[in-house]
């Protein structure tokens, strides 16, 4: 910078403006250093430039991958959270550090705030994490999450009534008179168990439902088929089937259709998450839907709050039925 000031013939500090876009610059000085730097091939370190400010400007985003069998993410829904997040964050000017390696327990996550390798940190879903996350909720870090929302959690958490969304689904299926229920999913997962037991729920209000609990090992789709499948190998095909998302819906249907099974036929089928392909497929998934337009510009809005020390509230967004074919 001092070589670019004595050849614009300008103060080193006034270089440092211009370079961070401060408003305290005449256009013409700016537009001089600007045009004496790209002449020179001088540009912002900006790992330098992080060390001597407080913040970093960059927020790390996690994905759940422990729930994907070798980390074979490909649900839709995650992705459309982290355009969001990603979106949220770029028109705050704000860099995404994506799922960096390591951060596998509470040590991990401090020692990498302390290193100033991200001011914060956004979740994207629980999965079996909730006991960690709640130990990491008792430090001084920054820290949202998306997930099931619990009073006791002790750290801000933005996700959907999935208690709700539950009760819709089974409401659904009472209206279409099935009577036996299955849900697919693993209830480890704190959304998922919420979901079940909202099924539970609207099925105390209905006479002689019986609820089946089809546990996943992984959230991945050919996981998801080849449970279901070796599930109906071994019994009478329920009438109705909660699947923990859209994608395992898609799952469910082909196997049902292997034995000749067809929606909303022999049984009727609800997803979750509406994501834009349940609309498309065939038959068209019945679903419940989440607020995901507006989830991460929420997801960074709270993160930011703490970052500049707050202590946001978290947030519990709608749900409802998307009614299809299924």
């Amino acid at each position: 910078m001092q070589d670019i000031a004595r050849l614009a013939d300008v103060s080193t500090p006034t270089v440092s403006r211009v370079l961070n876009g401060s408003p305290l610059v005449t256009e013409e000085t700016r537009e001089r250093v600007l045009e004496v730097a790209r002449a020179h091939g001088y540009a912002v370190n900006r790992n330098a430039q992080k060390l001597r400010h407080a913040r970093t400007n960059t927020v790390a985003v996690m994905l759940d991958f422990g729930s994907h069998r070798h980390g074979a993410i490909g649900d839709p829904f995650v992705f459309e959270l982290l355009a969001g997040v990603s979106e949220a964050l770029s028109v705050r000017n704000q860099d995404l550090l994506l799922s960096p390696p390591g951060l596998d327990d509470v040590r991990a996550f401090r020692d990498f705030h302390r290193a100033r390798g991200a001011d914060g940190f956004i979740v994207l879903g629980q999965g079996t994490r909730d006991e960690m996350l709640r130990s990491l909720g008792k430090h001084d870090i920054p820290l949202v999450v998306w997930g099931a929302v619990s009073s006791d959690a002790g750290y801000c958490a933005v996700g959907s009534d999935n208690l709700g969304g539950g009760r819709l689904a089974g409401e659904h299926f009472v209206s279409n008179r099935r009577k036996r229920w299955l849900f697919v999913g693993d209830i480890r997962h704190e959304e998922l168990r919420l979901r079940y037991e909202g099924l539970k729920l609207a099925a105390q209000g209905a006479r002689n439902v019986a609820i089946d609990l089809l546990p996943i090992a992984s959230m991945a789709f050919t996981v998801t088929a080849e449970t279901v499948a070796s599930y109906l190998a071994g019994v009478a095909p329920p009438d109705a089937v909660f699947a923990f998302s859209d994608t395992a819906a898609m799952a469910v249907i082909g196997a049902f259709r292997d034995r000749g099974l067809i929606a909303p036929r022999d049984y009727s089928l609800v997803g979750y998450n509406n994501i834009p392909p349940s609309a498309h497929f065939h038959p068209a998934i019945t679903t419940i839907d989440q607020k995901t337009d507006v989830a991460g510009a929420l997801l960074v809005e709270k993160l930011m709050e703490q970052i500049e020390g707050d202590r946001p509230a978290s947030v519990v967004l709608p749900t409802r039925m998307v009614r299809r074919e299924t």
